[in-house]
């Protein structure tokens, strides 16, 4: 099955309450197959960020872009927060998004 290319937010982090990174992109499942593969340098290479922990899909980039900077503005705590809302355990969600 293709995976749909669509404007999404994600974080991703190191491991449970590890180091967290925001990003945003048009096609997750590319973006996130790179973080796990340590093919983009930089924070996420850096800091071992590779597991998804909550994503979220969006109409357009401009939106997507904008949900980006408001959670990159907000607290550590909220980031959390947001996570745990839909992802308790910190599952990886990286094999829901490839199926």
């Amino acid at each position: 099955m293709k995976h749909p290319i669509a404007p999404a937010v994600y974080i991703i982090a190191s491991h449970r309450n590890g180091t967290l990174y925001t990003g945003v992109t048009s096609d997750l499942v590319k973006r996130i197959w790179q973080h796990r593969e340590g093919t983009i340098e930089g924070f996420t290479q850096c800091y071992g960020c590779k597991r998804l922990v909550w994503f979220e899909h969006h109409a357009t980039m401009e939106h997507a872009i904008a949900r980006e900077k408001r959670i990159k503005a907000g607290s550590r705590k909220r980031k959390i927060a947001l996570i745990e809302t839909l992802n308790r355990n910190w599952r990886d969600l990286w094999f829901d998004i490839c199926r």
